[in-house]
């Protein structure tokens, strides 16, 4: 059987992280999301992210990858990714066709690995979670999820843990998106009131950033790399803010310092005048 474990053996006593997400690509290497192309968006997070000073390890992608299901588009994200010449690790989002997903990147193309359990120096572990319920927009993490993140808690106790998941947990107060969050949150939370090392969730799904906290966890929520949905909008509403993505750095002592960056050197503004996607 192959371990679904990859080991980080760091030279630092802070490991950081970058996360992308929301990719939203399609089979043309011109489509649109919403009036904003989602190849070019992507290119351009990850032309500033290589120029930004942050010296990160790895890469997180934490789902929506590709729009339309296509072979094309996730081939694309690999050849995309490639540039940043670290590893990246991704689980999928609601838009994700899964049998696709997995043939095509968990061949390790390039720098692009299945693992979803990270162990990272001597004090960190990532847990990546599946979120997707086939064929619906809302989240729930099935039994199996549910068990082998408990698993990973009980063989790891002396490590602090980082939860990573596609679906929302905390509410955007825009209720048209929060429909769509984790429709089992409460078992997460049941999961993870058994041990003390967790220390933070992090996610996308929502399209807009935001840090909170939930049960004492610290939570992240990150802008998709393409189009921005408004905060507080009970009704479909596209933002102007531009893309991004978050830096994170965890260190020795459980604590986490984040930070949200979006593009500087260009300009994606999608149609304010779509009502749903």
């Amino acid at each position: 059987m192959i371990s679904n474990t990859y080991i980080y053996e760091a030279d630092s006593d802070v490991i950081r992280f970058v996360q992308i997400t929301d990719p939203h690509l399609f089979k043309d290497e011109q489509g649109e999301l919403l009036g904003v192309n989602t190849q070019q968006s992507l290119t351009q997070v990850l032309t500033e992210l290589k120029e930004n000073q942050f010296n990160y390890d790895f890469v997180l992608a934490t789902g929506d990858i590709v729009q339309d299901s296509s072979e094309e588009a996730y081939l694309r994200f690999c050849k995309s990714v490639q540039q940043l010449d670290k590893m990246v690790f991704w689980i999928p989002g609601n838009h994700d066709f899964q049998p696709k997903m997995f043939d095509i990147l968990v061949q390790e193309h390039g720098n692009l690995s299945p693992k979803k359990h990270l162990l990272l120096g001597d004090k960190w572990q990532i847990l990546m979670l599946d979120s997707q319920v086939f064929g619906v927009p809302h989240g729930q993490l099935g039994q199996y999820q549910l068990e082998w993140l408990d698993s990973k808690l009980k063989d790891n106790p002396d490590r602090y843990s980082l939860v990573v998941l596609h679906h929302h947990i905390l509410p955007t107060h825009s209720s048209w998106l929060d429909q769509h969050n984790l429709r089992n949150a409460h078992e997460l939370a049941q999961v993870l009131a058994q041990y003390d090392n967790v220390r933070g969730i992090l996610y996308g799904h929502i399209h807009q950033a935001m840090d909170g906290t939930w049960k004492d966890y610290q939570i992240m929520a990150t802008p998709s790399t393409c189009i921005q949905f408004k905060p507080d909008s009970n009704v479909f509403a596209l933002d102007t803010l531009q893309p991004g993505w978050r830096e994170v750095e965890l260190h020795s002592d459980g604590s986490i310092i984040t930070r949200v960056n979006r593009i500087q050197k260009a300009s994606f503004l999608p149609n304010m005048q779509e009502d749903g996607y």
